[in-house]
């Protein structure tokens, strides 16, 4: 049995107060890595919005073609394992990702301790406790939506239990990754001091009130968040 190879050190950070005239632009990820997370991102936003189209009350009756929406959802929920793969099988950096975000240490419980103050000043590396969280939840959920998903559309071999046990599991999975992508964009923003002021909800959308000077940083930390900005 060879010994595991470590991940490759992380890369270094620019320093605060560098000069943006003389230092060049440093990519957190590679190319590769970016295709895998914009096109696991893309598939796992298609699937949440046709999920929303075929089962919300408020949204159910504007969708005329059902059986397109229901076969959006199911290819896109089928493809979903797909980015990550070819990412693992093709890119060195995105395996040495997987490595560290697959490391859980003292460091990483001392990130997670409630109103830590010395947290900023943690050698976390690349990924934080949160990120390596996340991430865990993510491919997890991910797994566990395409088994239940595959009963759900190849029925026939298992029995009613099983089938309904697949769509209480399925169904309350994909609720939960919507509330942790929305609980991903408030923590962005909170780390950031941008206070939201109040919250109007509905069946089809969510509404966020903020003062107007913190509106353009907003949209920076969101794009810079989900990866829209490189």
């Amino acid at each position: 049995m060879g010994e595991m190879t470590p991940p490759p050190p992380d890369p270094p950070q620019p320093t605060a107060g560098a000069p943006a005239a003389s230092a060049s632009r440093l990519l957190r990820f590679s190319r590769a890595e970016r295709w895998v997370h914009r096109s696991f991102a893309l598939l796992m936003g298609v699937c949440l919005a046709s999920a929303a189209l075929l089962y919300l009350p408020g949204l159910s009756g504007l969708v005329g073609q059902r059986d397109i929406v229901r076969l959006v959802h199911v290819v896109c929920g089928f493809a979903l394992p797909i980015p990550l793969l070819v990412g693992y099988a093709a890119s060195r950096s995105f395996r040495a990702d997987v490595r560290r975000l697959n490391r859980f240490g003292q460091v990483d419980r001392e990130w997670l301790r409630p109103r830590n103050e010395a947290r900023a000043a943690l050698p976390v590396g690349k990924f934080n406790a949160g990120q390596k969280l996340n991430s865990a939840f993510t491919l997890g959920a991910t797994l566990v939506m395409l088994a239940t998903g595959a009963m759900l559309t190849f029925p026939d071999p298992f029995a009613d239990n099983v089938r309904t046990g697949a769509v209480f599991t399925h169904d309350w999975l994909a609720l939960s990754v919507a509330v942790v992508v929305v609980g991903h964009m408030y923590k962005a923003l909170a780390d950031e001091g941008i206070n939201i002021k109040m919250i109007s909800t509905s069946e089809i959308k969510i509404s966020d009130v903020l003062d107007e000077k913190y509106l353009e940083l907003a949209v920076r930390v969101l794009h810079r968040t989900f990866g829209l900005d490189q």
